[in-house]
């Protein structure tokens, strides 16, 4: 097996799973409770806390853990647009949104009176700074742009965007769940208010993520019980996959300062560049301002879905992982104006860090092999 869709999920680290096991043992106690066990949990949360903090240049405070990226993109649209309800009901989205951003957003507007308005991305996949101005009105309370594209991984202008919120007055979100560890993420830099990340994306368990809250931030909880997570998030904390989160984000900003992103880079070029020169294949998404380890590419007279039953070898996905079932074109790429006879044979491929040349070179054979014979 090849696996070559490392934006649906990633394998956890071995060094995540060891960090783990003392929470799955004896260090299990409710982090709420005032005996040893609970405060030791209560100390792993915090120290997981600081670790993430770190990882986006974050204050521990800024943070709070949630199930995952849907849960944080839910809490930002249900949470942050109502404690926003008195000062306007009217958000800027984007067509190429994840679902966890884009249904939300129908909900806020179907069932509770908001207004939202879909910015479409140009033919290369970027949602153009100018082009969400021009959606910004009286009332105006949210902007949600994504940091890059979970099909095309075309990173989006978030700096140039944020600045024209923040000259706006209007408060700024990314779904950052895509470029987390493949690429530097600074909340600083970025000048985001809100950041959501998903920890099966960043080599760590699936059902654990994180939301980023810049302090000043107007807040409603998205989940009501208990004061767990500053009063921010009710439930018995997932001490386990906190930690997992925590170590996840240190191995993966010492892998970002080494540029280890740079030699994925090289292998999904080299990818590219030896299916280019054997097949009919066309590419999707801005070529330079892409993360180093998407490639979605379309193969001529061919289904998506046809290219990959012919190879059960490779693990790969003919667009976004959640709706990888589903038949036709991509709405990304119907987004970005690809005519629906191209855009029809189109698989995303995407590399990780285990990812190894060997690996590439196999999967050229095996693509190139099977589809010259259909």
């Amino acid at each position: 097996m090849i696996y070559l869709d490392y934006n649906a999920t990633t394998p956890v680290f071995p060094e995540v799973k060891e960090a783990i096991l003392p929470y799955l043992d004896k260090t299990f106690g409710n982090p709420s409770c005032i005996y040893s066990l609970g405060k030791e949990a209560k100390e792993a949360i915090e120290r997981a806390r600081e670790q993430v903090a770190h990882f986006i240049n974050a204050s521990p405070e800024e943070i709070i853990f949630t199930s995952g990226g849907t849960e944080s993109n839910n809490t930002v649209f249900k949470g942050i647009l109502w404690a926003l309800r008195e000062k306007g009901r009217h958000v800027i989205t984007t067509q190429i949104e994840h679902p966890s951003v884009v249904n939300p957003a129908m909900f806020m507007m179907m069932e509770l009176g908001f207004e939202v308005s879909f910015v479409p991305p140009d033919s290369e996949g970027v949602v153009r700074p100018e082009e969400v101005e021009k959606a910004i009105k009286k009332g105006t309370v949210l902007i949600s742009v994504m940091h890059a594209n979970n099909e095309t991984g075309v990173i989006q202008p978030i700096e140039e965007i944020a600045k024209i919120a923040r000259e706006k007055g209007i408060f700024f979100h990314t779904d950052a769940a895509q470029s987390l560890g493949k690429i530097m993420v600074d909340v600083e830099k970025l000048g985001v208010d809100l950041l959501t990340i998903a920890g099966h994306k960043l080599y760590a368990p699936k059902g654990i993520g994180a939301l980023y809250i810049r302090k000043g931030t107007p807040f409603v909880p998205f989940i009501h019980g208990s004061g767990q997570e500053n009063n921010h998030r009710a439930g018995t904390e997932n001490v386990t996959f906190i930690v997992a989160l925590g170590k996840a984000c240190d191995l993966l900003k010492e892998k970002l300062e080494k540029k280890e992103n740079l030699r994925l880079a090289k292998l999904r070029d080299k990818f590219w560049q030896s299916l280019c020169d054997k097949l009919e294949v066309v590419r999707f998404g801005h070529p330079q301002y892409c993360l180093p380890n998407t490639l979605f590419i379309g193969f001529k007279g061919l289904s998506g879905h046809e290219v990959l039953q012919k190879l059960p070898e490779i693990c790969a996905s003919t667009g976004a992982a959640c709706q990888s079932e589903k038949a036709g074109i991509s709405n990304i790429l119907l987004a970005m104006g690809v005519a629906p006879s191209v855009g029809k044979g189109a698989v995303r491929f995407s590399l990780g860090y285990p990812t190894t040349e060997e690996e590439i070179d196999e999967a050229v054979n095996l693509i190139t092999e099977r589809l010259k014979a259909i």
